[in-house]
């Protein structure tokens, strides 16, 4: 699999490390105990389209916001990451 980092190009998915659903980038509020175990612990595996977190870590050193078919593998669209996280 191949991931075309916005500011490398089209990279090797080895210089890559996962983190996970797109979600995470949805942290709950400060002293919201509820809130931070679903944050947590309550993950979906979807099965299609989805947004997922990488890191380019053997490159540019960003994080990536990779829009993935969980099925075929084929990426759609890559944005940062920083993009994604509302001010």
């Amino acid at each position: 699999m191949r991931i075309p980092c916005p500011l490398c190009g089209n990279r090797d998915l080895r210089e890559f490390t996962y983190l996970g659903h797109e979600t995470y980038l949805d942290r709950p509020a400060p002293g919201d105990a509820e809130g931070l175990d679903g944050y947590l612990h309550l993950r979906d595996n979807p099965a299609g389209e989805t947004g997922e977190l990488w890191y380019h870590g053997l490159g540019c050193g960003a994080w990536l916001h990779v829009q993935r078919n969980t099925v075929t593998h084929e990426i759609g669209a890559v944005t940062l990451a920083s993009e994604k996280v509302a001010p």
